[in-house]
């Protein structure tokens, strides 16, 4: 059953300090109930701060984007899944992929990572990949999909590509979320609310839109009730 419209905006909590996201958190007050805390948080605290969110009710992405051996990966699987976390994100690997699908613990969600909202074809090339972004996503995705993992990150404009390869039991989580007329930042693969709930995606990540708006609340309040207009005209 898909989530309501409050419950798939995921509000990154790009933050510098634990005090900071619990005033930021305070603001928000109902208007959110799923929270990200990725690098920039996670190092500054935010990996305790993550089973306090929880026990308050609202859920948890632990963006940490795991990457390593594969023992390495499950280890650190298992120490996630104590902390009340609803998603990881781990890299689209294969060996990584497998090992944190088998070392996952309790209603921890694997997520897998295609390829970042910061690359385009050009990025790829001078990792020396021999792929387009569109080929190396659905290459992943298909991986991602016979490997088991729980859900993947993409970007809006491959949500629709992903989703005829995973099929409707995967989550996609779509990251580079901007309303219209919102500086894109350092993203190149971005687009609004709207068009991420119509190509496919089940959650969307809106950071900064967000928590730098002079009113973190409304702004999270109008995201919202874009992805609810949208729900209802896809009924």
């Amino acid at each position: 059953m898909q989530p309501e419209p409050r419950e798939r905006l995921i509000v990154a909590l790009d933050l510098s300090s634990v005090e900071a996201a619990r005033a930021m958190v305070a603001r928000l007050g109902e208007a959110v109930s799923f929270y990200k805390i990725g690098y920039r948080l996670a190092f500054a605290g935010g990996l305790a701060y993550a089973p306090v969110l929880a026990a308050a009710g609202k859920r948890v992405f632990l963006d940490l984007k795991l990457h390593d051996i594969g023992n390495t990966v499950a280890d650190g699987v298992r120490s996630v899944s104590r902390l009340g976390a609803a998603f990881l994100t781990v890299h689209a690997y294969p060996q990584t992929m497998k090992a944190a699908v088998e070392a996952r613990e309790g209603d921890l969600r694997i997520l897998a990572v295609t390829v970042l909202t910061s690359y385009d074809d050009a990025d790829l090339a001078a990792a020396g990949y021999d792929f387009t972004v569109p080929e190396l996503v659905a290459e992943r995705a298909a991986q991602a999909r016979d490997i088991g993992v729980d859900g993947l990150v993409c970007a809006a404009a491959e949500a629709a590509k992903v989703r005829s390869i995973v099929g409707g039991k995967l989550d996609l989580v779509t990251p580079g979320i901007r309303p219209a007329g919102a500086d894109a930042g350092d993203q190149k693969r971005i687009v609004t609310p709207a068009a991420a709930i119509a190509a496919g995606a089940d959650y969307l990540v809106v950071g900064r839109p967000i928590i730098a708006a002079a009113d973190p609340k409304a702004a999270a309040e109008a995201i919202v009730e874009e992805i609810a207009q949208q729900t209802n005209k896809e009924k």
